[in-house]
């Protein structure tokens, strides 16, 4: 009897809590609806006054735009759902700012450097007289090679630079109209060179990289600095320890850091995102900048800094003092036979090896 009655009232009691709690629940959500409710009611009021008090401004909406929660389609792709991407500030400042900027000064530092160390210096002359007996150093395919891949980076270093540099330095001089043009020319030299530039970088590779190994006479040569402060004869392969760190930095690695962001750029198709492109146009213009100012240092050496270095790509043989100073170990080749050069006559023919 007793059991009977105590499982009674601890059933009352439990639906008396079951009660009060389903009543404050119902209580919260009403007070959530209407909490709801009243700021809606809110925003909508601030929302009247606003475009009462500033009829122009629609900030809160590109925020809400900007934001990708409140606007959505349906078609699928890359970014169709994005009307405003906030990445492209960032980019614009980047470029515009620490790209520009220290770019700038880089590409002005480097030719100063390299004029007063002209000055100071001077170019590297032959100790002995030329012995009018010629050397075959480059052949007709390796100076083609050479010269289309230089005359097309030229192509691509100067419009780059009216693109990244234009509107600081062209349009303030020239006027709007000119740098138009010098624009538009520029960007469609720059699509449409740079796929030809790539070929050519190949070619190149392909057709130098058998002597750009580095071996180990190569660190006397480093630590010497080739001997282009103490004009000091030097040993060096058919390419010196100098030329060969110009080919593995420049001809492969920079190149190839330019050239897939350069493809990313000029192929817009291929579905990358727009964030995709801010980021390889940012390293695409580092890069680039980098390559320019370390391709001044490889014109110097092989026009004004060296003696006889442009005639040697120009007409592709050396005199026989030129190479025995300069490249000593690949001219000992020559003479043995090791080399696929050939020694040539004081008029271009071909001369028997002793």
């Amino acid at each position: 009897m007793r059991k009977t009655v105590l499982g009674g009232i601890l059933l009352k009691l439990m639906l008396v809590v079951a009660f009060l709690l389903s009543s404050n629940v119902v209580s919260a959500a009403d007070t959530g609806q209407k909490d709801a409710a009243a700021v809606a009611a809110e925003n909508k009021d601030t929302q009247v006054q606003r475009q009462l008090d500033q009829p122009y401004n629609n900030a809160p909406i590109w925020r809400e735009v900007r934001s990708g929660e409140q606007n959505y389609t349906t078609v699928k792709g890359v970014e169709t759902g994005v009307l405003m991407q906030s990445g492209g500030e960032t980019w614009r400042e980047l470029r515009n700012g620490p790209v520009t900027f220290y770019g700038g000064i880089l590409l002005i530092a480097v030719p100063v450097l390299i004029f007063l160390f002209y000055r100071r210096y001077g170019p590297l002359k032959l100790h002995d007289k030329p012995t009018s007996r010629m050397i075959q150093r480059f052949s007709d395919w390796e100076r083609v090679v050479h010269w289309s891949t230089a005359i097309s980076f030229v192509v691509l270093a100067i419009s780059g630079v009216i693109i990244l540099f234009g509107k600081h330095i062209v349009l303030p001089i020239f006027g709007y109209t000119l740098f138009s043009w010098l624009a538009i020319l520029s960007k469609n030299l720059h699509n449409f060179v740079g796929p030809l530039f790539i070929f050519c970088v190949a070619a190149m590779f392909v057709t130098f990289v058998k002597d750009n190994w580095w071996k180990a006479h190569d660190m006397l040569w480093f630590k010497k600095a080739g001997g282009m402060f103490s004009k000091e004869h030097v040993p060096s392969d058919r390419f010196n320890a100098g030329e060969k760190s110009w080919f593995w930095f420049g001809v492969f690695l920079l190149s190839i850091i330019a050239a897939v962001t350069g493809l990313i750029l000029d192929f817009p198709n291929f579905e990358q995102g727009r964030a995709m492109m801010q980021q390889a146009n940012v390293i695409h213009a580092v890069v680039a900048v980098i390559f320019i100012a370390a391709s001044l240092g490889h014109i110097y050496m092989g026009t004004l800094g060296v003696e006889g270095a442009y005639e040697s790509m120009r007409n592709g043989t050396v005199d026989e003092t030129w190479a025995k100073e300069h490249h000593e170990l690949w001219y000992n080749d020559i003479k043995s036979g090791k080399s696929a050069q050939k020694p040539m006559g004081a008029a271009g023919t071909a001369q028997a090896r002793p």
